[in-house]
């Protein structure tokens, strides 16, 4: 007999069915032994009834988070007992035969509530465990059906997927990097990519002039609570393209996945308002601002593009950095300033971010695709030429080898799943998060390595010198 998902079992009344899954619940009436059954379609009430005593006798073992294989005959529940909230209220499974496939340990944290109630640290460390719960289960499989929906609405637009490297080299994009020791050049380091920032424009040069992907970024950054130090980013590019081009296509893929994925949620305003950020500064106090008009309806999402932002800014030592990145072209009526390294605090960036109910959510620009342009930028941030070869040297030659004009945007997918399942920080949407601290406490990481191992990259570690203690007078 073939195996049948639980979401099917209503179209199997009267017939006899095998089920596999999980234990949610076992309840001993006596003579009546009631097993509340799940798998990843959905859950349905069985019961062991005296006519069939092995399958009694084994229904009388199991506990939670049991697995088993079922066998048994799909029935209607007498009508004053259908319960019209649950998928399956209407029928209950008459139990012939369990098969148990593996017993369980008593869990060390309850799996079928909601979970809030439980410490954190507990949740993550037994995360294989946490996401058997309702919640996370639809929290992970929304995920995929977000990032699914963008894939088609990208394919049908003209966008090809395309990965790029997770071992690349160390840039200035705004924070510390992950390094890689390189075992067969000792003394020499990969980087893992804060962002494909470099790889996507690169791709431009080559002429694929729609690319997107889903892409894993890591940043080496000081603990926040809300921060991971590896996340999701929907990456994407697009040749010959203008402010507009650009977010019109991220505007049409977000209105499609909420119309679709969200059906419950209101939009407040389409298309989405355009806000500058010196009238978000002003008028917000901030350049992600929360325009709501009811702050107190979580279905309600508000939407807005932040656009015309400076290019530059004074760092505290007084030297000017982006405010994005150095990649970021200028507005057209800014590109004179930038040649001429004038006016630099009112050069204007063709900049754009997307901001959801007071968070960004993604962000982007139209780039440099001239290789000058690219230089004028790196020199007003003070880098010398020496410098400017060795860090971007590959990207100036590509940019000058016949360079479309291009821009593109990257939206955090995790923040933006988040904010659509109404939940309160992005590990509840991340399938094995770590701590705010970078922790990963079901695998222990980050973790010592072996002195073998340190010897064949070539690296010894500094003893940690004990602080001294204060002598006594």
């Amino acid at each position: 007999m073939e195996r049948t998902y639980i979401k099917d079992l209503k179209n199997k009344v009267g017939e006899e069915v095998k089920i596999c899954g999980w234990v949610d619940v076992r309840r001993d009436h006596g003579k009546l032994i009631f097993v509340d059954l799940r798998d990843m379609t959905g859950k349905v009430q069985a019961v062991a009834l005296p006519n069939h005593k092995e399958a009694v006798a084994i229904a009388g073992t199991i506990r939670s988070e049991w697995v088993v294989e079922v066998s048994g005959k799909i029935n209607p529940r007498p009508e004053k007992l259908v319960n019209k909230n649950e998928e399956n209220g209407g029928i209950e499974m008459e139990i012939v035969s369990i098969n148990v496939l593996n017993e369980a340990t008593t869990p060390p944290l309850d799996v079928c509530g909601d979970g809030r109630e439980i410490d954190e640290e507990i949740r993550l460390k037994y995360r294989y465990l946490d996401l058997r719960r309702p919640r996370m289960q639809k929290n992970i499989r929304n995920r995929h059906k977000v990032m699914l929906l963008t894939r088609n609405i990208l394919e049908k637009e003209g966008f090809c997927e395309i990965e790029t490297p997770n071992l690349t080299i160390a840039t200035a994009e705004g924070s510390k990097n992950f390094i890689v020791p390189s075992r067969l050049e000792q003394g020499k380091f990969y980087a893992l990519p804060q962002a494909p920032q470099q790889y996507k424009q690169l791709l431009m040069a080559a002429g694929f002039e729609k690319y997107f992907q889903f892409a894993r970024c890591f940043r080496d950054e000081d603990t926040r609570g809300d921060r991971q130090p590896e996340f999701t980013q929907m990456d994407l590019e697009m040749s010959f393209a203008t402010e507009e081009d650009v977010m019109r296509v991220n505007e049409k893929a977000l209105i499609e996945i909420v119309q679709k994925i969200y059906p419950n949620k209101k939009i407040q305003q389409v298309p989405f308002p355009r806000i500058t950020y010196k009238e978000a500064m002003e008028k917000y106090g901030s350049d992600k601002p929360d325009i709501r008009t009811d702050k107190n309806d979580p279905n309600l999402l508000a939407f807005a593009w932040i656009v015309d932002f400076p290019m530059f800014e004074k760092e505290d030592d007084g030297k000017w950095t982006f405010t994005h990145n150095p990649f970021s072209g200028t507005k057209p009526e800014s590109y004179n300033d930038l040649m001429n390294k004038a006016n630099v605090e009112n050069i204007m960036a063709a900049q754009y971010d997307i901001t959801l109910n007071g968070s960004e959510i993604g962000g982007g620009s139209i780039r440099n695709h001239r290789p000058e342009a690219l230089r004028k930028v790196l020199e007003i941030m003070g880098f010398d030429e020496e410098k400017i070869e060795k860090e971007y040297g590959h990207m100036l030659k590509a940019l000058g080898a016949g360079a479309p004009p291009h821009g593109g945007i990257a939206w955090g997918l995790d923040r933006l799943v988040m904010i659509l399942e109404n939940e309160p920080n992005i590990r509840e949407v991340i399938a094995f998060a770590k701590t705010g601290e970078g922790k990963d406490l079901m695998m222990n990481a980050p973790s010592e390595v072996s002195a073998e191992q340190l010897k064949e990259l070539g690296i010894e570690l500094k003893k940690k010198t004990p602080a001294k203690k204060n002598a006594k007078k």
